[in-house]
């Protein structure tokens, strides 16, 4: 007798910290990933630690994927996680996948208490130095605990291994993929600032936070030669940062030539508005914003650290050496005064950007959850046709 009726989908529920307008790019991967995945095969839900509102919340509801907050409101509030438990349990979700160091954390404790059958960690951006408390957590809890310990870059894939000890076995590399935003108004930022079509412009868009080291990037736009002292920076976003950077802008003498636009959403028309990008990092992981400015056409000079060099190379973009703002300063310089070369690697980028398609890095989560399944004797979760005598 033929039995036609599709097993179950199978259930993955992301869990990240928060998501509201000008968080990083880990929150946003998490949205496109869980929109992403084929809806035939697999029931998606995101979970939020904290709290969500704004833009990603609706990417969610336009791509008709669940979702919940816990409404944590500090460090030490433990007892909505009693929600998660329930969830995971009621739920029956078969793959957890959790984003960043707090998730990472309590998302493998409580996952491995309610016997979810694959549960996955995923780091998207961290120095790696060893710091002892996170080595701990990370090598020894959430590197135990979860069935894989994911890297967006094989470098940092090596520092997981090497410097906090996960065993290589249970750490792998997948890249983040593009993440398109949602179209803009179309404002034109020159015509918002009061600047001309041959004013250069240098711009970045990152959360002020010492990870990206964006007083570099003020001393490196400082030290760009007299024939372009009327250039300006452009920054977009806000963070703890935002004072210290004001008062070098200040410093350094070029604070009327610098606009904090604060955060913002409208990321094409700000990468549409300027001649050349910037990232100034610490450290990186796989950067969304670098996407962006390819997707954009807009070429992009940053430090070579995390993914980066493998994102990026001689004819896409130019990368310099960290904490160098001698040498960003000359790589920003070079490319202000060669629009060919802007043009050059635009085009170059542009093309480097297919390999990354939210599509093909949606389909090798679907293919890890599938194999890890699988080795955990979980089947017949994708629709299917049986036939049983």
């Amino acid at each position: 007798m033929a039995d036609s009726s599709p097993a179950r989908r199978t259930r993955v529920l992301m869990l990240v910290d928060s998501l509201y307008d000008g968080t990083g790019g880990a929150e946003r991967f998490a949205v496109g990933l869980a929109s992403a995945l084929p809806r035939e095969r697999f029931e998606p839900f995101v979970c939020t630690t904290r709290g969500a509102e704004g833009s990603l919340v609706e990417a969610l509801d336009a791509a008709g994927v669940s979702h919940f907050a816990l409404g944590r409101r500090g460090r030490f509030d433990l007892f909505p996680f009693g929600r998660l438990a329930r969830f995971l349990r009621r739920g029956k979700v078969d793959v957890l996948h959790c984003h960043k160091f707090g998730s990472n954390v309590w998302g493998t404790l409580i996952g491995r208490a309610a016997r979810v059958p694959v549960v996955l960690a995923q780091e998207h951006t961290w120095s790696y130095e060893g710091q002892p408390l996170r080595r701990l957590l990370d090598g020894q809890l959430v590197g135990r605990l979860a069935d894989r310990f994911i890297a967006v870059s094989n470098e940092d894939r090596r520092r997981m291994v090497e410097v906090e000890g996960v065993a290589p076995e249970r750490a792998i590399t997948i890249p983040t993929g593009y993440v398109p935003r949602a179209s803009d108004s179309g404002r034109d930022l020159r015509g918002e600032l009061g600047l001309g079509a041959d004013t250069p412009v240098v711009g970045t868009v990152a959360q002020l936070r010492p990870q990206k080291a964006l007083d570099v990037l003020i001393t490196a736009f400082a030290r760009l030669p007299g024939d372009l002292g009327a250039a300006r920076l452009v920054i977009a976003g806000d963070g703890p940062s935002r004072a210290a950077l004001e008062r070098v802008a200040a410093d350094l003498g070029v604070a009327d030539r610098l606009h904090f636009l604060g955060t913002r959403t409208d990321l094409a028309a700000i990468l549409g508005g300027i001649d050349v990008a910037a990232m100034s990092s610490d450290f990186e992981g796989l950067p969304l914003f670098a996407f962006e400015c390819m997707a954009h056409r807009t070429p992009l000079v940053a430090t070579r650290v995390g993914g980066l060099p493998d994102l990026i190379d001689e004819h896409s973009g130019v990368l310099v050496p960290r904490r160098d703002p001698d040498a960003l300063a000359k790589a920003l310089a070079e490319l202000l005064r060669d629009p060919a070369r802007r043009e050059s690697i635009a085009d170059a980028a542009e093309q480097r950007l297919h390999g990354y398609g939210m599509t093909s890095i949606a389909g090798r989560f679907a293919e890890l959850y599938d194999t890890l399944l699988a080795e955990r004797g979980v089947s017949g979760r994708a629709p299917s046709t049986t036939t049983r005598a």
